[in-house]
């Protein structure tokens, strides 16, 4: 059997034998062109989800489109949404026309639904992350399907562009989103389902684009291939493969198809090649996960060559001895940003004191001449609590 045939096998067992799952239904999927709910695609993609449910998987559903709902409810559709607010509203009419909807379609089929909205802060604090992974496993133990939403009411990290100058984001798209409520829950897949077919590879000169399959590794070149956001939603296929390297390095499978696709639900988990799916890279545990992905980056310092060496080539923790310099304030227990002297993050851990209690140690170092022995077992960050990450 050729490389390319075992990875299609692969995709097919693991997709076949995936108990619990997470869903992902973007705006274009749920909403029409005049922000009403869309039924003609909703309905089928219930019913699939319904049958899995039925046949004993476990199921996450995250929605999009209550802002759109709710801007065509207040008839707003056909205006652009200019500031914070207005969306904020759209998203607090929306909500409920949203799970009124879904309250009405499930019910067909004897499901019983659950909101959870959800803000950043539920996953960057370790406790509330922790609480929201016993909740959701109860209503699953209980049968139910979890909808999950961003909390756009009160949290604007998805409705607002995250810029350069901010603190490192949780989420900022549902799409993010679905792929750390698969980590946390560690399921074995994770569906995004859009309005394009996958990811296409470059056009030809014919002006055709072919729609890639398979995909093993995310590389920049892969990257290079998404564009930005979509017209009705906020996030685009840049951030689909984001959440899609997320759900890989979790130990989980990822596939991107379009929800106006007939039985695409049925055919994705019955191992059919349909959409792009992405194959699992290794699988990340527990609170490292928690650490390179959903927890939010407080504090940056820059360490040494020889810090750098011996976190990514050996097990050793972060002492304050191989630190250059600390660029941002943390307190202890904050997640940090490890970078080497070009700037570069290769690590994030959990620090084990405050940037104060840091810098006065790295002050130490720096009246001893540059003598390691004074600070040598000073530890900022244990090894335990050091992620690595892998930058593409």
């Amino acid at each position: 059997m050729r490389e390319n045939e075992k990875s299609g096998a692969e995709r097919e067992k693991r997709l076949k034998a995936a108990r619990r799952l997470v869903i992902k239904v973007g705006t274009s999927t749920v909403t029409g062109a005049e922000g009403e709910l869309c039924t003609a695609r909703m309905e089928p993609i219930v019913r699939s989800i319904s049958s899995l449910m039925k046949g004993g998987r476990q199921v996450v559903l995250v929605s999009s489109g209550a802002v759109g709902l709710g801007r065509g409810w207040l008839g707003l559709h056909r205006s652009r949404l200019s500031d914070m607010v207005t969306k904020q509203a759209c998203a607090a009419v929306g909500q409920s026309l949203l799970m009124d909807a879904y309250k009405d379609l499930f019910s067909t089929w004897g499901v019983k639904i659950a909101q959870v909205l959800l803000t950043e802060e539920d996953f960057t604090n370790w406790r509330r992350y922790s609480n929201l992974r016993q909740t959701m496993e109860k209503l699953l133990g209980f049968g139910v399907l979890p909808i999950v939403n961003e909390n756009d009411t009160v949290s604007t990290a998805e409705l607002e562009s995250i810029g350069p100058e901010t603190r490192t984001a949780a989420f900022s798209d549902n799409d993010r989103l679905a792929a750390l409520v698969m980590s946390g829950l560690e399921a074995e897949a994770l569906v995004l389902l859009t309005n394009v077919d996958g990811l296409l590879q470059q056009k030809t000169a014919d002006g055709k684009s072919k729609i890639i399959s398979l995909v093993e590794e995310i590389t920049p070149e892969l990257k290079a291939l998404a564009s930005g956001p979509s017209a009705s939603g906020r996030g685009g296929m840049r951030t689909k493969l984001e959440a899609a390297e997320i759900a890989m390095n979790c130990g989980g499978t990822a596939v991107i198809a379009n929800g106006q696709t007939e039985g695409v639900l049925d055919r994705v988990f019955a191992g059919e090649t349909i959409g792009t799916a992405f194959l699992p890279v290794k699988r990340m545990k527990g609170k490292r996960r928690w650490i390179a992905y959903a927890a939010d980056v407080r504090g940056r310092v820059v360490v040494d060559p020889g810090a750098y060496r011996a976190l990514t080539q050996g097990k050793a923790s972060l002492l304050a001895s191989g630190i250059i310099r600390i660029e941002t304030h943390f307190a202890s227990a904050d997640v940090v940003s490890i970078v080497d002297g070009a700037g570069r993050e290769f690590a994030r851990g959990i620090a084990n004191c405050d940037s104060s209690e840091a810098a006065r140690v790295l002050g130490m170092k720096e009246s001893d001449g540059g003598k390691r022995g004074t600070v040598s077992s000073c530890v900022l960050v244990t090894r335990d609590n050091i992620v690595l990450l892998n930058k593409s």
